[in-house]
């Protein structure tokens, strides 16, 4: 089942073509509250007349309101390899975190700021917390796992490199990347260790990779995360991103206004952004 918030603040199950409002049918308020909900998947929520087409929504974001967005880099073994100058295999992940606001929603456009011409994209999985835990083990990783989503991490790249090692501000402006469309539940029919990521330009393939290259599967990245902190249901991590974004062409190749970037996931769907000037 797809889980979608829309319209600022509904909450429902899609298809892609059809939308059921599940505030009006099953009471939830918010996306954290329909995770919770240990029977979703089993409450024929998509039953009789639909009361929305996909297409006469607003797409939000899944989770308007999440607590914590965990980003993975350097995750690709592939990407590892393009710094040169420390391409062995990584011992622990490389974790940073961005805020909601430097997202927008499936369809909504990130913006290019003023201060920098360098807005690139990174396709990336986004595993959604569903259930709590501390200190989880890699075999029941998955266990506390709602759903998967798709982001595009978008990155102002000269600022990721204003300090010597903080990445925050080139990962934290408002509006720069997309997260969305819905929240897929059911990924039982897809081979989570071996899952397909594509992410396109105006049509050309930029990233494609699979899952089973990365370093850190998602299971380990659960266990590491959980060893520090809580994971909470409504958290979402992002695993990483493969090669083949602009900043490692020759010369670089940055988003324009114009642009449209969609990440392709198999088993989820498609995100798509449009790029425009921040107004």
């Amino acid at each position: 089942m797809k889980l979608i918030t829309f319209n600022k603040t509904c909450i429902g199950a899609t298809d892609g073509t059809a939308v059921y409002d599940l505030g009006k049918r099953l009471g939830w308020r918010d996306m954290r509250e329909a995770l919770l909900d240990p029977n979703a998947a089993r409450r024929g929520v998509m039953t009789g007349a639909p009361d929305h087409a996909f297409n006469d929504i607003t797409p939000e974001q899944p989770i308007t309101n999440p607590t914590r967005i965990y980003c993975i880099g350097v995750n690709y073994m592939n990407r590892n390899a393009e710094y040169k100058d420390n391409s062995d295999a990584p011992k622990y992940p490389s974790v940073f975190v961005r805020n909601p606001r430097s997202f927008v929603a499936h369809g909504q456009a990130l913006e290019i700021p003023p201060e920098s011409d360098q807005l690139d994209y990174e396709g990336e999985i986004v595993l959604v917390i569903g259930r709590s835990g501390r200190r989880i083990s890699q075999a029941n990783a998955m266990d506390h796992v709602a759903g998967l989503t798709i982001m595009n991490e978008g990155t102002i790249r000269d600022w990721v490199r204003h300090g010597k090692f903080n990445v925050t501000p080139g990962k934290n402006w408002d509006r720069s990347g997309g997260i969305g469309p819905w929240i897929e539940t059911d990924f039982s029919g897809v081979d989570v260790s071996d899952m397909r990521i594509e992410t396109r330009v105006n049509g050309e393939l930029r990233q494609s990779d699979s899952t089973a290259s990365m370093a850190f599967p998602f299971a380990r990245i659960i266990e590491y995360l959980s060893t520090f902190g809580t994971l909470e249901a409504g958290d979402l991590i992002a695993t990483g991103t493969p090669t083949g974004a602009g900043a490692r062409f020759d010369p670089p190749v940055w988003l324009k206004a114009g642009d449209v970037v969609e990440v392709s996931v198999e088993g989820v769907g498609t995100l798509s952004n449009p790029v425009r000037l921040e107004p």
